[in-house]
C-alpha cells in the first residue's frame, strides 16, 4: 500500500507541476522594449547592456521577468502602433531604445505606464520631462546631451586632418536631432574657418550616393551624425570612408572598433545599462517622477592608429595622449 501511495503521490504532484509552472510564468512582471532598430542591430551593445542593468537590480528575463519586444526596423512611422500594442498589453514599464523618437511616441501613447528613455537632446526642451531633477509625470531616463559634444568632434577632426578645409557632415534627415546638430556644426565650422556641407541619408542606398556627393563637393574629411540608423550601418560607412580615403570622426566607440578612424562621445553600452537599471528600480516600486534624469557626463575619445596610417593621417603626440583608447 505504501508503494501505491508513493506512486499516486508522485503522479498527483506531477499533474500539478505544469499548472504551477504556468501560473508562475503568467505572474511574471512584463515590460515593453520599444526600439527604433532591429533585433540584429540591438543585439550588441543595446540588449546585452540593458539585460545587465536589469540583472543589477535583480531581474532576469525568463526567470522573474518577461519582455515584450517591438522593433521598428528604422521606420519611425511604425512606432505609434507598436507603442499602442504595448499599452494594450498593460506592460509594467516601457523602455525606449534608440533616442528621442520612441520616447516621444511612448509618451503620446500613455500618461500612466512608466517610461524609461535615452535621449541625446535636452529632454526638458523636447517636452519629455518637466526638469532633470524632478521629472514629474511618467517618464525618466538618461540624457547624453550630444549637442554639447558636436563642436568638440569637429575640433578633433580638424586637429587630426588640418589640411582639410572642406568638411562633410552625413546626417539622417528623419531624425529630429539633425536640425540641432546641423546648426551647431555650421557655427563651429565658421569659427574654425572651415567650409561645411551637409549631406542627407536615410536609407542604405542613400549612403552610397552620399559618398559620391562628398567627392563632388571636394570634401577632405567627414563627420558622421550621432544617429542610430547611421550607427547601424557602421560597417558600410567605415568601408566607404576607407575607399574614398576620408578621415572620419564618429559619435561612438563601436564605429572605431569596426575600423573607423576616431570617435568622441558617450558610451552606448553604459547608456543602455542605465536604462535597464532604471527599469528595474521602477519594477521595485520607484516612481519615474521621483527618479532624476541621469546625465551621462563621461565621454570616450577613441582613435584607430591602423586606420589613420592607412588614410595617411599622423596623429600628433598630444592628440594620442588625450585618447582614452588607442587601437593599433
Amino acid at each position: 500500500m505504501r508503494r501505491r501511495e508513493f506512486i499516486k503521490a508522485i503522479v498527483g504532484s506531477g499533474a500539478i507541476w505544469p499548472f504551477a509552472s504556468q501560473a508562475q510564468q503568467s505572474a511574471l512582471p512584463v515590460i515593453g522594449y520599444l526600439s527604433t532598430g532591429t533585433r540584429e542591430s540591438d543585439a550588441d551593445p543595446y540588449l546585452i547592456a540593458f539585460r545587465q542593468g536589469l540583472a543589477e537590480t535583480g531581474y532576469t528575463e525568463g526567470q522573474n521577468l518577461a519582455i515584450e519586444y517591438r522593433w521598428a526596423e528604422y521606420k519611425n512611422e511604425r512606432l505609434p502602433a507598436m507603442a499602442a500594442e504595448l499599452v494594450s498589453r498593460q506592460v509594467a514599464v516601457i523602455a525606449t531604445i534608440g533616442g528621442t523618437p520612441p520616447a516621444l511616441v511612448a509618451k503620446a501613447a500613455t500618461s500612466t505606464i512608466p517610461i524609461v528613455f535615452y535621449s541625446g537632446v535636452d529632454p526638458v526642451e523636447f517636452g519629455l520631462v518637466a526638469s532633470l531633477n524632478r521629472p514629474g509625470g511618467n517618464l525618466t531616463g538618461i540624457a547624453a546631451l550630444q549637442g554639447d559634444l558636436i563642436a568638440k568632434r569637429l575640433e578633433l577632426l580638424h586637429e587630426a586632418a588640418p589640411k582639410a578645409s572642406v568638411i562633410a557632415l552625413l546626417v539622417n534627415p528623419t531624425n529630429r536631432y539633425t536640425e540641432i546638430e546641423t546648426k551647431i556644426f555650421y557655427e563651429s565650422a565658421r569659427s574654425l574657418g572651415l567650409q561645411l556641407h551637409v549631406v542627407p541619408a536615410s536609407t542604405v542606398s542613400d549612403i552610397d550616393l552620399a559618398f559620391g556627393k562628398f567627392t563632388e563637393l571636394g570634401a577632405g574629411a567627414l563627420v558622421i551624425s550621432a544617429d542610430l540608423f547611421l550607427y547601424s550601418q557602421r560597417k558600410q560607412i567605415v568601408a566607404l570612408a576607407a575607399k574614398h580615403a576620408l578621415p572620419t570622426i564618429y559619435a561612438w566607440r563601436e564605429n572605431v572598433i569596426a575600423g573607423g578612424m576616431m570617435s568622441y562621445g558617450p558610451s552606448l553600452f553604459e547608456a543602455n545599462r542605465l536604462i535597464g537599471v532604471y527599469t528595474g528600480k521602477i519594477l521595485k516600486g520607484a516612481k519615474p517622477a521621483d527618479l532624476p534624469v541621469e546625465q551621462q557626463t563621461k565621454v570616450e575619445f577613441v582613435i584607430n592608429l591602423k586606420t589613420a596610417k592607412t588614410l595617411g593621417v599622423i596623429f600628433s603626440l598630444p592628440l594620442v595622449g588625450r585618447a582614452d583608447e588607442a587601437i593599433e
